[in-house]
């Protein structure tokens, strides 16, 4: 709705994406008395992208999947290893179903959605004031969650971005193989630096997300995804001729062990991406925000600061930024890593380290399986780096 004078509100949303999505869930499922406003300048709909991620079944996301798989496949040109995830789950999940589930609780809450882009966020340290285009006042609020996309309050020491496109594709006939997903298929060309691999999420035997991704400094064009994907869809056995490409999605989320600023000032405070949800070493994010969702959704029920605790524990934030610095230097080789990380650990310790929920014992387990020496140089060279700046 457009606005003459500021919304007054308790909370205030600064974005809809999926972050800000996530809030309206959680709050929707726990109906505090508060007063909600959305400020953005689209109402996020239908199919936009894409979310995988693991984690234990039950919960309130189950009845809006597309697909989840017990057990997923990492391919690399010596073999496939099967990965068994039990108790955890590889899931995908679309966006328009967690956009509606957002908009139900929108309404649910009583929410007023302000359609217009938020300039400035303003916090006096007893209120906060979203401003629109030329400073017009669009709401006040007692706290505001922003998680509008922004670079590191710094930059990193390395920088990297996971960047993708994935191809939606449908057949007339069995294709795939709906009961296996394919999560890192390194069979692909290996970029000069960085790492490239494929992946396969079937929803059905017709009907599959297949992607192509690399972990590296700078994007490609769009000529250089399209023949990655082809490239990587004969690696399949699959017949383009045969297929239609239903959709498209592209995507550039940053690696890097540059500090993202989640609370920059005392009723301010950044979810998603802006907030450190996405994880360095991979580019993961959606369990992340998940996290700082129920985190807000508790406290503003409780009558607590809505303020998240941090996405991933300092050591975590460390071992990625060691991880980081030894790919982007050379001193490993970034499929033999993957591979040797799956080899020596069970999968779901893999998985519950990428998504920061892993014990420090088992963080020791994890570096005791990679390669010692050049793990140390990366170490040492992080170490000397963080005391220069």
């Amino acid at each position: 709705m457009p606005v003459s004078e500021p919304v007054d509100v308790d909370l205030v949303l600064v974005g809809g994406g999926g972050a800000a999505s996530l809030v309206l869930a959680a709050l929707g499922r726990r109906r505090p008395d508060v007063r909600v406003a959305i400020v953005d300048p689209v109402h996020k709909r239908g199919q936009d992208r894409t979310w995988a991620f693991w984690g234990t079944p039950g919960t309130f996301l189950d009845p809006l999947l597309s697909a989840s798989w017990d057990e997923a496949d990492v391919v690399t040109p010596g073999g496939r290893r099967v990965l068994p995830l039990n108790p955890l789950r590889y899931a995908m999940l679309r966006s328009a179903p967690l956009y509606e589930l957002a908009g139900q609780a929108e309404k649910d809450l009583s929410a007023v959605r302000v359609t217009a882009p938020a300039s400035q966020v303003l916090d006096d340290g007893e209120r906060v004031l979203v401003t629109g285009p030329d400073g017009v006042p669009l709401v006040r609020a007692g706290w505001a969650l922003d998680s509008r996309p922004r670079p590191p309050r710094r930059p990193g020491r390395t920088s990297w971005l996971q960047h993708f496109r994935g191809w939606w594709l449908e057949a007339d006939g069995p294709a795939f193989d709906p009961g296996r997903a394919v999560l890192m298929d390194f069979r692909t060309p290996q970029p000069a630096r960085g790492v490239s691999f494929g992946y396969v999420l079937p929803v059905s035997d017709r009907f599959a997300l297949v992607e192509y991704t690399e972990f590296s400094p700078a994007v490609l064009t769009g000529d250089e995804y399209d023949a990655a994907l082809r490239g990587y869809a004969g690696l399949l056995g699959l017949d383009l001729t045969s297929l239609r490409v239903r959709e498209v999605e592209d995507g550039v989320i940053p690696m890097t062990d540059g500090p993202f600023d989640s609370h920059p000032s005392p009723r301010v405070v950044r979810l998603g991406t802006a907030g450190g949800a996405t994880r360095p070493s991979t580019g993961f994010t959606f369990s992340a925000m998940a996290r700082q969702a129920e985190d807000v959704a508790r406290a503003v029920a409780a009558g607590r600061p809505p303020v998240p605790g941090p996405a991933y524990p300092a050591r975590h934030r460390w071992m990625d930024a060691v991880q980081l610095r030894a790919l982007d230097r050379g001193l490993v080789d970034g499929v033999a890593f993957f591979d040797r990380l799956f080899a020596r650990n069970p999968a779901e310790r893999v998985l519950r380290f990428l998504d920061g929920t892993t014990t420090l014992r088992e963080d020791l387990a994890l570096m005791a399986s990679t390669p010692l020496l050049p793990m140390t140089r990366a170490a040492f060279g992080d170490a000397v780096a963080r005391v220069r700046r």
